[in-house]
Order: C-alpha cells, then sequence, then structure tokens
C-alpha cells in the first residue's frame, strides 16, 4: 500500500486538455498530476478481463477494467482499518493511472498553472490549491471546489484531475479546498472549512484573478454535501451566493436502508459498510446523523442556486443525489439531474478509460459554463 499522499491522481477532465501542472505546487504534486486524453485520436479500449460481479452485473466494460485493477492491488477493506490505515490504500486514481499506463495512452500537455494557499480557519490553517486556465485574461469566472472522502480519506492529489479538468474546460478559476479530516477532526469541522474557504475566495477574488460576482460550487461525494451545505450557510450569512452548484453523487441523507444502499450494499469502491464507517468516524453519535447538515433532505433549500447533479447507477448513494434532486425542485430550485448507467461511484474523473465520465465531466463543464453567462 502507498501513502495516499504519493498517490497518482484521476485521469484528467477534458477531451484535449492536459492534466499536469506548474507553479509553486509543481514539485508537490508532479507525481500526481495526469493528463486528459484525446479519446477521439488515440481509440484505446480498455476491456476487462473476466465478467461481470454479482454487485454489478450492468457494469460497462471500461469501468469493470478499472475495478479490477483497484482489486487487484489486494488492500484491506477500509471498513476494517483505523482511519489513518485507510488513507495508505490505493485509491480509483491509481487503477486508472495504472491503466492508462499499461494500454499506452497518451497524454497532452497541461493548460492551467498551479499555486498554493494556505486559508486561515477558525484555530486553523487549511490548504488550497489554485489552478487557473494558462491562457486565459481574467478576472475569470471562479468554482470552489470539495474533494470527496467520506470527510475521512483522500485528498488534492487524489480529485486532482476533477478539479484541474474544471478549470480548463469551463475556462475558470478553481480552488480546491483540502477541508480538515475525521477523526481528527469531528463534525462539524469540515463543514465549517468549507465555508471558511468560499468566504476567503470572495474575499481575495482579486489576487486570483477571479470575478467573486461569479462563483460556483462543486463537490464529489462528501464534497458534494459540503458544496450545498457552503450555498446553504452563505444563504443565512447574506453574502454573495453562487451562480450555481455541482453536486456529483452527493451524501444528502442518513438512511442506509434506501434502495440503492440494499441493491448495491457490496458495490465497489464503495459500499454500504464503508458508508457506516465514514459515518462513525465524522460524525461524535449517531444523533448527528439527523442533523440536515448530513441529512440535507431535511435542510432548508428554498432560494438556493440552480443545481446540476450527477448519479451513478452502481452506488449505494444513487438514491441520495435522487431524493435531494426532489427536495431541491419541491423547495423552487431550478434542478439538472442526470444518472449514468452502468457506473460506479467515483467514475467522473475517469475520462481516458470510461466513455459514461467523458460524458459525465462536458455536462458538468456546459453546465458551469451557461451559469457563468
Amino acid at each position: 500500500m502507498k501513502n495516499i499522499k504519493t498517490k497518482l491522481s484521476m485521469v484528467a477532465f477534458t477531451i484535449a486538455f492536459a492534466a499536469t501542472g506548474c507553479g509553486s505546487e509543481q514539485k508537490k504534486k508532479q507525481a500526481t498530476d495526469t493528463t486528459a486524453s484525446d479519446t477521439t485520436a488515440q481509440k484505446v479500449v480498455v476491456a476487462p478481463k473476466g465478467p461481470a460481479p454479482q454487485w454489478g452485473k450492468s457494469i460497462r466494460p471500461e469501468m469493470l477494467a478499472v475495478m479490477e485493477k483497484l482489486a487487484s492491488y489486494k488492500d484491506q477493506p477500509i471498513e476494517n482499518l483505523t482511519a489513518e490505515q485507510a488513507r495508505k490504500n490505493h485509491t480509483p486514481s491509481d487503477a486508472v493511472m495504472d491503466l492508462i499506463r499499461e494500454n499506452g495512452i497518451e497524454q497532452p500537455a497541461a493548460m492551467v498553472d498551479t499555486v498554493g494557499r494556505d486559508i486561515e480557519v477558525s484555530g486553523a490553517r487549511i490548504h488550497a490549491r489554485i489552478y487557473t486556465p494558462k491562457s486565459a485574461s481574467g478576472p475569470l469566472p471562479v468554482i470552489v471546489y470539495y474533494h470527496g472522502g467520506g470527510f475521512v480519506i483522500a485528498d488534492l492529489d487524489v480529485y486532482n484531475s476533477s478539479a484541474q479538468g474544471l478549470a480548463e474546460q469551463v475556462g475558470a478559476v478553481v480552488v480546491s479546498v483540502a477541508y480538515r479530516q475525521a477523526p481528527e477532526h469531528k463534525f462539524p469541522t469540515a463543514h465549517n472549512d468549507a465555508f471558511a474557504a468560499y468566504q476567503w475566495v470572495l474575499k481575495n477574488a482579486e489576487s486570483l484573478n477571479a470575478n467573486p460576482l461569479k462563483v460556483a460550487l462543486v463537490g464529489e461525494s462528501a464534497g458534494g454535501n459540503l458544496a450545498s451545505n457552503v450555498a446553504i450557510m452563505a444563504r443565512e450569512a447574506k453574502i454573495t451566493m453562487p451562480l450555481h452548484q455541482v453536486l456529483v453523487y452527493p451524501i444528502a441523507q442518513s438512511d442506509m436502508n434506501t434502495n440503492s444502499y440494499n441493491e448495491y450494499a457490496n458495490a465497489k469502491p464503495l459500499n454500504k459498510a464503508m458508508m457506516g464507517w465514514f459515518t462513525n468516524n465524522y460524525l461524535s453519535n449517531p444523533a448527528q446523523a439527523k442533523d440536515p447538515r448530513i441529512a440535507l433532505v431535511n435542510a432548508n433549500l428554498k432560494g438556493l442556486p440552480a443545481t446540476t447533479i450527477i448519479t451513478a447507477e452502481i452506488d449505494p448513494l444513487h438514491d441520495d443525489g435522487t431524493m435531494l434532486a426532489e427536495k431541491l425542485k419541491a423547495a423552487g430550485v431550478k434542478i439538472d439531474h442526470k444518472n449514468y448507467t452502468g457506473v460506479t461511484h467515483e467514475f467522473f474523473g475517469m475520462a481516458a478509460i470510461v466513455p459514461q465520465a467523458k460524458d459525465a465531466q462536458a455536462y458538468a463543464a456546459m453546465q458551469l459554463k451557461n451559469a457563468f453567462r
């Protein structure tokens, strides 16, 4: 097992743009960068070695190839580990990068510069990575991005391709936030850090070459929960609201007996037992699971910005996204929701291998560009 801080990040976000960085963070993430593959040019199809698993009979071949590679590392199940041990496990991004190398998929050059910045939060500092398109003049729209990992694992490197791809395809500054994680930092630390980072972006937009009136939120999984909470907190604080939010398979409620939790209880790379493990690590007691910051479907959702929700079929969190979309629509929020069949949790950053990821990324970018117009 490798330390998560040195992991290679998921394959990039755009069709023809890249995912290697430069600037003051170049050395830090050089080993974790990947580039976006031009799938229309390289025509490489990655095939699985075996049949579809019982937990995902509808899985697409390319998605299965990634899951097979992930299984080949033979890591211990996260739900059986401590948080420190779990952070050393391989990630789906490792599997994607290994498949890229094994199949000789070419990777074009980077189209962004990156720099690291520290952000003051209550009693501490957190880190952010700023992605700026190389060829763009400013001030640019700005996206505040929150990575996944159940509030416990993963980091900026593991989700580098999503953040960098957003910057390249949307033509926006992206601020990727390394909020503090559990169990060292319990609920609501990550939520408070996420909002503090949003406020910092608004106050420091000029130095970021960004327009604070054109801001959006994006988050994956736990990060999707954080992104939506930031919009709610901005509304309550009566500060600049984001123009749009993109929530990719967000954690949105606490009932682990929904249809998708039961149907995909043994799915990979996320299963029902792992979600229980994440919850136990982040929350101080079971009652906190009902807090509307965790159970977003019970929150006051009125007045939130137009929202794009992306879900995966083979995912315990599939119904979380569907339920949140319904609740947002009932609250008068403009909703676009797209579900991708045959793919699993974490598929979003796998565009060089999984065609559905390429489509999902283009869809998210289109939604954001339209909002910024």
